[in-house]
């Protein structure tokens, strides 16, 4: 089979992450040339997930156009690029503010030269990706699957989202993200090879 794209960037806002069967089918898609993950978690046991089913590239979506683009130059001439993490050492217990079920990883800084849905309304990336899960029917549990969060951490984000959106209900937030641009643009695929889009 030919290769119909030489890079697919692999956007994981709202999508299924790197340790799921949507991804697994991406990399090993024969119509592929290398695949490389886009994201804002640099999280790097999701970027050694990643390249251990043979993706080629780790993108942080904080990069800028120019360095994207190289950096995507980059690994369709063959090379293997990744991003630096943006994790640190967070110090945990009572001098850190953490309570017991806290994921400190939630307390990293966020580095925000992009965009992303629900920007313009105040939420922040993982706001944002909470709550395009929301309006695909996710549960909390889900999501937290998902996304690679606590239950607790995810409930923290829906919070604070419905707060900055003015919502207290979950229909009424699905119903704020259908209107302001958080539901997929892209079905669920039925067959592996041909992607399904929405109204096709």
């Amino acid at each position: 089979m030919r290769q119909d794209v030489d890079v697919v960037l692999y956007d994981t806002f709202s999508a299924p992450q790197v340790d799921s069967a949507d991804f697994d089918r991406a990399v090993r898609h024969e119509g592929f040339g290398a695949v490389c993950v886009y994201s804002w978690d640099t999280d790097p046991r999701l970027v050694d997930v990643a390249l251990s089913k043979g993706c080629r590239g780790y993108l942080d979506k904080g990069l800028e156009a120019a360095d994207l683009v190289a950096a995507i130059e980059r690994v369709a001439a063959g090379e293997l690029v990744v991003s630096p993490s943006r994790s640190h050492v967070v110090p945990i217990g009572p001098q850190a503010g953490l309570t017991a079920d806290e994921d400190p990883r939630d307390r990293r800084p966020q580095l925000v030269p992009g965009d992303w849905p629900g920007r313009p309304y105040g939420l922040s990336p993982r706001e944002a990706e909470v709550l395009a899960l929301i309006t695909q029917g996710l549960t909390n549990v889900d999501i937290a699957s998902r996304a690679f969060l606590s239950i607790n951490s995810v409930k923290t984000y829906i919070r604070s989202a419905y707060r900055k959106v003015g919502v207290t209900r979950r229909s009424q937030a699905v119903r704020w993200g259908m209107q302001h641009g958080l539901a997929p643009d892209t079905m669920r695929e039925t067959d592996p090879d041909v992607p399904q889009r929405a109204g096709a």
